[in-house]
C-alpha cells in the first residue's frame, strides 16, 4: 500500500485543480502518468511525499500477536507523512484527511497532535478536495511502478499477469489462485491479511492442526478455580 501527501498554497487550489487532478481510481494509468509529470513540472507551487508500506509490512502488523489493524496503520501513517512535511518546512495552515468511514475519533487524534492547523475529515476527498486528488495520484502512480518493476525474492513467479492488484480485477484472483502454495501459501507480495487472500489460503491450502495448542488449552485450568466461596459474616 502507498500512502501520500500532497501541499501548495491555498491561493494556488485552482491551480492545482487545473492539472487536471481527480480521484486516481476514476482516471486512466496513462492520465494519471501526465498528471505527475505536470505535478513535477509546476513544483514552484506543489510537492508531495509518499510512503511505501510493503505486503510483508502489513501482513506482519496485522496478523501479529497484538493486532496492528489497517485503520491504525492509516491514520499513524498519515499523521507521519504530516509530520514528515512540516520538517521540511512548509508552513502548514490547514489539513485536509481522506477516510473511507466515518470515525469520529480521527478529527480529534489530529487536533490533538496538531493544534495550530485548521483539520477536515472528509470521506470521498479525493473527489471534493483537488489537492487531495493531488495526493491520491501521487500514491497511486508509485504503486503502480512499484508493482510493475516488483522483484520477487522467491524464485518462480511473474509479476505481468498479476493485474492490477485490486479484488475487482480477474487478473488478480486468478494470479492468486494459480500462485498459492500449499504449504507456505503467497510471496511477499501478497498481503495475507487481505480478505481475498485469506479465503483462496483457507479454500486451497493445506488444512493445518496444532496439536499442541490444544493440549495446552486441556491442561489450563478455569479461572473460577482460582477463587473459593466466603461465606457472609453478619
Amino acid at each position: 500500500m502507498v500512502y501520500g501527501i500532497a501541499y501548495c498554497p491555498i491561493s494556488r487550489i485552482p491551480d492545482i485543480e487545473a492539472l487536471g487532478v481527480a480521484d486516481s481510481k476514476q482516471l486512466k494509468e496513462s492520465d494519471r502518468d501526465e498528471i505527475l509529470e505536470k505535478i513535477h513540472e509546476n513544483s514552484e507551487f506543489v510537492g508531495y511525499c509518499v510512503t511505501v508500506l510493503s505486503p510483508n509490512y502489513l501482513s506482519t502488523s496485522m496478523l501479529g500477536r497484538e493486532n496492528y489493524n489497517l485503520n491504525a496503520i492509516s491514520h499513524d501513517t498519515a499523521i507521519s507523512l504530516l509530520r514528515r512535511i512540516i520538517a521540511k518546512g512548509v508552513k502548514v495552515k490547514r489539513c485536509i484527511r481522506g477516510h473511507s468511514w466515518p470515525c469520529r475519533e480521527v478529527p480529534t487524534k489530529l487536533a490533538a497532535l496538531f493544534p495550530t492547523l485548521n483539520i477536515t475529515v472528509a470521506s470521498k476527498a479525493d473527489d471534493l478536495y483537488p489537492i487531495c486528488g493531488a495526493s491520491s495520484i501521487c500514491a497511486k502512480v508509485c504503486r503502480d511502478r512499484c508493482m510493475n518493476e516488483w522483484q520477487f525474492p522467491e524464485k518462480g513467479y511473474d509479476i505481468s499477469d498479476a493485474g492490477c492488484g485490486y479484488p475487482s480485477d480477474p487478473k488478480t484472483k486468478k494470479w492468486l489462485v494459480d500462485n498459492i502454495d500449499e504449504v507456505f501459501g503467497f510471496p511477499q507480495f501478497v498481503r495475507f491479511s487481505w480478505s481475498t487472500a485469506e479465503k483462496i489460503i483457507e479454500k486451497r491450502s493445506a488444512p493445518v492442526s496444532w496439536d499442541n495448542d490444544e493440549e495446552e488449552e486441556e491442561n489450563i485450568p478455569k479461572i473460577n478455580s482460582f477463587f473459593k466461596r466466603v461465606k457472609k459474616q453478619n
